[in-house]
């Protein structure tokens, strides 16, 4: 752009014109220069000797950037018109690009900023869009967004995306690192109602204000229901229709200033976008078809510099290639927290009310996964509160609880009939009046949203409503507000139904009323077609369409279209839309041809489970109810034919059994398993136990896991028959899975081969924290390959590989590797084979590990039913002086004698780590008891010791009570099949007076006889801490256990007691 020279002019004007030069552009200033700039243009002044030091250290003091270019135009203001001369010629010769921006595109920037601040600012409550500030980054599509239906997909996914990365909205179109780029195009997704265009004017009205992106220059927002109104237009053309405030639209064209362009609502588009056949236009200012721009401009052959930004429904957003898409993300639907909030703010002047719909949502698993998204928490939200208000003065016997998708919308619909809007003032229309009103202006737009939705169109202008008989100024009815919401731009008025649901429902009410009297196949607007006749046939149509559609945009009509056969659904709206028990005469049939629909073989699909929505709308759920129950019981073995498995599959979706758990052990074939893999990919904690599985299954749910789509947390394959080969398949998976957390396959047959490769898996694997091989056998080989994975690994935390046959060979590589890795927590070698040399290396490693621990572990680090002898005692007792980690160590069934045992206990005396410790049935006698009481008497932490039949007699007993006295750690105390006798028990007695840390104490068989019973039953009198004791097999006899467990709940009622 060719600046004018001032070199000609009248000096008096030229000074009059620096002077408004310099105020005009002084807000441009204080917005563009740079603090780079800045000191640039300081030194120069200086140099003239326009600013002193001292000037401009007053401008540098200034607490901020803009702060400082004001105090810098100030003080020139003083100087004259020679000073603003020298200040904009230096800006002008020195960064011409940055004068341009301040006389030229600033400007335009300001009339931009005010026009959206003013559009986008009304109506945004951003106190409940927090939600939006985050967005989930994802890696593109998963195949349920790619085919399934906006519901299907919220109710598949339990209304959790899967995905562990956010990204801030204000870095949606910064670089994620510092050696990338921007991204070009961004793609953000959600289902119908999660607030996509929300989230887009929220972007908007913060980037207007200066909040966030600011090294953006222009952001135009469009909509794609506003490229709809045109045929053909230019790039050029497109940025001045839209805003012809920006007079330049070279700046944008050519890339000289950083422009976003936002196009939302692409399901909204009428073209379906054709990257493979669009014409390539590189002439901004050449017209051409919309759908061609919008390609050449995501190609980049449009607008090569700019960046653009599509918001999208999932299905929809599959029409841009990946391969162009820089990045994308998903809005996610609502927390616990944030559906309490938004219910709440709905009603603000009512948090009963609040509370009571929240509660009933909660207490409907499905309903409460759908309102995860806002559009359908707001239909929800009002329905049940309306059902609330009404039902009050109503018998009970006659309330409708809504719980179906049909009652809720059902509800929603008679109160915008009812002209009983929770928004608005009750109007006073007759009801007679109301009634013929509303039957007219639904039928009108019931016929509109139903071929609406055979078109895929969800947006109308002025000529659609026309063409379908509706009169434009009945819009403004208390109805048509709650269903139809309107959008008036300068150029054109857009109609579109509140959420895609209330276009569907209408659709089905339209379809029911009409279908009955209809002749040829409603889907065929031409009318040619085979005649149809009855209502059941167009019904049975149209669920065959449905189950053969590619698409699966007719699940939720025909689920409603069942809906409305139901007798609930018929009380509710008989008067206003339906005619009263008019749905006998078809519900029956219905139902069987529903049921009928699911007699086909084990090939279960989303298609399918629908189909069990479908019985539900219309209140038929013997066949859920008969599996549900089933499994609550654990009893589906044998019962899970074809149409059972149906259920299942539904059930899996909706059930409150599944929530914390679901347990399909002992039930499933491979054919069964196989027919439900789609459903089980969703589920969290699965559990597959004892299902003779073989190795073809794991190949099955290797597929599952290796899905992007896959949630499985948990899952549990224990007591199946999985080999070498199956380990494999379920070592693939999990080189790619991103969700498994904990892993069972215990008691199976795997060996050495299956635990190389699962360790193969291990060293790449970040996100298993659990895995138990217990009873297979992997043997010394397989654990050296798992212990080689260990050093690598830095997930795992608990580890278990007890009855392997490990030996002292694995025991000294897994040794080695704890050596490395600190992030075990928890090992259990139990039966294993290892011997004084195997457990010395394991202890010697536990002197540098820093992270074995255990934090509630399944079982403890465990080294029972080995083979430590004496000599290990000493390793082990080295290992407790110096690690500072070990909480639990289980050494029970081991061969450690007294010499062991006094080496250990002499370790305890230090050890401030260890708070369980398990010495039972290593032939320790009366010495090492001794040992381990005078260490209990200096130890703070340990809190739980077994020594059961370790020979401790009375001796030992009596030291034992001793240190009791003073010890105030320990709460577990077991001294089973010790023969203590009388003696013993009454030194224990004595300690129990006096001691108010022991919770729980065994003294079973231990001879106590009765006195020695009554005398631990008496001393309770005092104790108060003793939660728990066991005093059977000491010989009291059945008189004698009376009066002992009488004394004791006397003396201490809340004591348990075994006698």
């Amino acid at each position: 752009m060719r600046i004018p020279s001032c070199s000609h002019m009248d000096l008096g004007k030229v000074a009059q014109g620096q002077e408004v030069w310099i105020k005009r552009y002084r807000k441009q200033l204080v917005r563009s220069i740079s603090l780079q700039f800045l000191e640039e243009i300081i030194c120069h002044l200086e140099r003239l000797e326009l600013l002193t030091v001292e000037e401009a250290g007053q401008v540098q003091e200034q607490s901020s950037l803009p702060e400082q270019v004001r105090a810098m135009v100030d003080i020139l203001t003083g100087k004259g018109s020679y000073a603003f001369k020298t200040l904009q010629t230096f800006i002008e010769t020195t960064n011409s690009q940055l004068y341009l921006h301040i006389t030229v595109y600033e400007p335009m920037v300001q009339k931009h900023l005010e026009s959206l601040q003013s559009y986008y600012g009304n109506g945004l409550e951003t106190g409940v869009l927090q939600r939006l500030i985050n967005l989930l980054l994802v890696e593109g599509l998963t195949d349920i967004q790619q085919k399934e239906h906006d519901i299907l997909q919220t109710e598949t996914t339990k209304g959790l995306p899967n995905a562990s990365k956010s990204i801030p909205l204000e870095k949606l179109f910064l670089p994620l690192s510092k050696v990338s780029i921007p991204p070009r195009i961004s793609v953000t997704i959600g289902v119908a109602g999660i607030g996509k265009s929300t989230l887009v004017k929220l972007f908007v009205y913060m980037w207007a204000k200066g909040e966030i992106n600011r090294d953006i220059v222009f952001v135009l927002p469009l909509t794609f229901r506003e490229l709809n109104t045109y045929e053909k237009l230019s790039a050029e053309r497109l940025i001045c229709s839209a805003f012809p405030h920006i007079t330049e639209p070279n700046c944008i064209l050519a890339g000289a200033a950083r422009t976003l362009l936002i196009l939302d609502g692409l399901d909204e588009f009428k073209t379906p976008l054709d990257f493979s056949n669009a014409v390539v236009c590189t002439d901004p200012k050449k017209e051409i078809q919309v759908d061609s721009l919008i390609t050449n401009i995501i190609r980049g052959n449009l607008l090569q510099e700019a960046s653009v930004w599509v918001t999208s429904r999932p299905m929809a957003a599959r029409q841009i290639p990946a391969g162009l898409v820089d990045r994308m993300t998903e809005i996610r639907g609502f927390g616990a927290a944030e559906m309490k909030d938004f219910l709440d703010q709905m009603f603000f002047d009512n948090r009963d009310l609040s509370s009571q719909v929240l509660q009933h949502i909660r207490a409907n698993r499905s309903l409460y996964v759908l309102c995860t998204v806002p559009g359908f928490c707001q239909i929800s939200g009002s329905s049940i509160a309306y059902y609330l208000k009404t039902s009050v003065d109503q018998p009970q016997e006659t309330i409708i609880v809504p719980r179906t998708l049909s009652e809720i919308y059902s509800y929603y619909f008679k109160m915008a009939l009812d002209g009983n809007c929770l928004e608005k003032p009750r109007e006073t229309l007759r009801i007679e009046q109301a009634v013929n009103n509303s039957k007219k202006m639904v039928g009108s737009l019931g016929r509109l949203a139903f071929y609406g939705l055979l078109r895929k169109k969800h947006v109308f202008y002025e000529q659609d409503m026309k063409a379908y008989g509706i009169d434009l100024s009945l819009l403004q009815s208390s109805l048509c507000t709650q269903l139809l919401l309107k959008e008036e731009m300068k150029t054109f008025t857009a109609y579109y139904f509140s959420h895609l649901t209330v276009q569907e429902f209408l659709a089905a009410l339209y379809y029911y009323t009409v279908a009955k009297r209809a002749i040829f196949d409603l889907f065929t607007e031409s009318g040619m077609s085979w005649p149809k006749l009855g209502f059941l046939s167009h019904f049975k149509s149209t669920v065959q369409r449905s189950l053969q559609a590619e698409d699966r945009q007719l699940d939720i009509f025909v689920r409603f279209l069942s809906g409305l056969l139901s007798p609930q659904v018929n009380k509710l709206l008989s008067g206003w839309l339906l005619v009263k028990d008019e749905h006998n005469s078809f519900r029956s049939q219905a139902t069987t041809f529903l049921q009928g629909c699911l007699n086909t073989d084990y090939a279960i699909s989303s298609r399918t489970v629908n189909i069990m929505h479908c019985l539900y709308e219309i209140q038929h759920m013997e066949i859920a109810k008969t599996v549900e129950e089933a499994m609550k019981n654990e009893s589906l073995a044998g019962m899970l034919t074809p149409v059972n498995c149906s259920a299942l599959a539904y059930l899996l979706q909706v059930s409150d059994v599944c929530v914390e758990e679901t347990n399909l052990s002992n039930c499933l074939t491979y054919n069964i398993c196989k027919s439900l893999l789609s459903q089980l990919l969703f589920l969290h904690n699965l559990r597959l136990d004892n299902n003779q599985f073989k190795d073809n299954v794991m190949e099955l749910l290797g597929s599952v896991l290796s899905v992007k789509d896959c949630q499985i947390q948990k899952l549990s394959l224990a007591e199946n028959q999985i080999s070498n080969k199956g380990a494999k398949a379920l070592a693939r998976s999990l080189l790619v899975n991103r969700s498994l957390m904990a892993l069972d396959l215990q008691h199976n047959t795997i060996k050495e081969d299956g635990a190389t490769f699962l360790a193969e898996a291990l060293r790449t694997n970040n996100r298993l924290v659990t895995l138990h091989l217990q009873k297979n056998a992997i043997g010394a080989q397989g654990a050296r390959k798992i212990a080689e994975a260990l050093k690598q690994n830095c997930s795992l935390k608990e580890l278990i590989l007890s009855s392997n046959s490990v030996g002292d060979n694995g025991s000294v590589a897994l040794a080695e590797a704890l050596r490395v890795n600190h992030s075990l927590q928890s090992l259990d070698l139990q039966s294993n084979s290892i011997s004084s040399t195997g457990v010395t290396a394991l202890t010697a490693a536990l002197c540098s590990n820093k992270g074995l621990i255990s934090l509630n572990p399944v079982s403890s680090p465990s080294l029972r039913e080995n083979s430590i002898s004496k000599e290990g005692g000493p390793a082990i007792a080295r290992a407790l002086q110096t690690n500072s980690t070990l909480q639990k160590l289980d050494l029970a069934a081991n061969l450690l004698y007294d010499e062991g045992g006094k080496a250990i206990a002499l370790a305890i005396k230090e050890n401030r780590a260890l708070t369980s410790l398990h010495l039972q049935w290593n032939f320790i006698q009366v010495n090492a008891s001794m040992a381990l009481a005078q260490a209990l008497q200096s130890n703070s932490c340990l809190a739980s010791l077994d020594l059961q039949v370790a020979s401790v007699g009375v001796a030992g007993a009596q030291a034992l009570a001793e240190a009791l006295m003073v010890n105030k750690s320990l709460q577990i105390l077991d001294l089973r099949g010790n023969s203590i006798g009388v003696a013993g028990a009454k030194a224990m007695a004595n300690a129990l007076k006096v001691n108010r840390s022991l919770r729980w104490l065994n003294l079973q068989e231990n001879s106590l006889g009765m006195d020695g019973a009554i005398c631990i039953a008496t001393a309770l009198k005092g104790n108060h801490g003793l939660t728990y004791v066991n005093l059977q097999g000491n010989l009291i006899g059945q008189s004698g256990a009376k009066m002992i467990s009488n004394t004791i709940q006397i003396n201490s009622p809340n004591c348990i007691v075994d006698v």
